[in-house]
C-alpha cells in the first residue's frame, strides 16, 4: 500500500508518518520508484504499536528502545522481560540504598540477581517518595500488595504467547506498559467501591 493508504488505515497523518521513519522508529518500506514506497500490514501493525507506546505518555527514546526489542529481540524470555523493562523504567540517575526495597521483593519471592537493579531502583524510588512525605503503607496493607502483585504477575506471566517469538515481544512489551495505566484506573474504581461499601453515601 501507499503512504497515503497506510495513514487512512491507521489515521496517523503522512507527514506524521514521515517523521516516524525518520526517526527510525519505523522501518522503510519497499522502494517502488525513487519517491515512492509500499508499506504493508507489518508496517501497519508497527505504527499502531508506537502510537499506542506515544499515547501512553513513553517518549521518543524510549520508544526507540521498545522498537529495538521488538526488531531484535533476545531469545530468552525472561531476558526479553527485563529488555521490555529497561525500555520503560527511568535510569538510575543517583545511587540509592536498595535494602528496604529488597526486603519487598523477598515477599514477591526474589532472591538476587533475578531482577534487574533498575527495577529494584524503581522501587527504591517510590520508598524515598512515600518517606520524605511522612506517609506509611499500614502494616496489613503491605502484605495485600505484595500477594495480590504477585498474583498478577503470575496471570500475566502465564500468558505470554509461545507461538512465534514476535507475538512474546508484543505482548511482553505492550503489557509492561499500556496495562498499567489500566491497572491504576481499576484500583482507584475499586478504591470507591470499596468506600461506598464501608461508609456508604454515592
Amino acid at each position: 500500500m501507499k503512504i497515503s493508504e497506510l495513514s487512512a488505515r491507521t489515521g496517523v497523518t503522512v507527514p506524521t508518518i514521515k517523521y516516524y521513519l525518520r526517526e527510525g522508529l519505523l522501518p522503510e518500506g519497499e522502494r517502488t520508484s525513487p519517491t515512492q514506497a509500499s508499506y504493508g500490514e507489518a508496517h501497519e501493525r508497527r505504527l499502531r504499536v508506537i502510537r499506542a507506546l506515544l499515547d501512553s505518555g513513553v517518549s521518543i527514546a524510549e520508544t526507540r528502545r521498545v522498537v529495538a526489542a521488538l526488531d531484535d529481540p533476545p531469545a530468552n524470555p525472561n531476558e526479553l522481560l527485563g529488555t521490555a523493562h529497561a525500555a520503560v523504567t527511568p535510569a538510575v540517575e543517583e545511587p540509592l540504598d536498595l535494602s528496604a526495597a529488597e526486603a519487598l521483593a523477598v515477599g514477591l519471592g526474589w532472591k538476587p540477581g533475578m531482577c534487574a537493579e533498575d527495577v529494584l531502583h524503581a522501587v527504591a524510588r517510590a520508598l524515598q517518595t512515600l518517606e520524605r512525605a511522612g506517609f506509611a503503607v499500614p502494616d496489613g496493607v503491605m502484605p495485600v500488595y505484595l500477594e495480590s502483585i504477585r498474583k498478577i504477575a503470575d496471570a500475566e506471566i502465564a500468558g505470554v504467547p509461545q507461538e512465534s517469538i514476535e507475538a512474546a515481544v508484543e505482548y511482553v512489551v505492550l503489557g509492561s506498559v499500556l496495562v498499567e495505566p489500566l491497572l491504576l484506573a481499576l484500583r482507584r474504581v475499586a478504591q470507591q467501591v470499596a468506600s461506598g461499601e464501608r461508609f456508604g453515601g454515592a
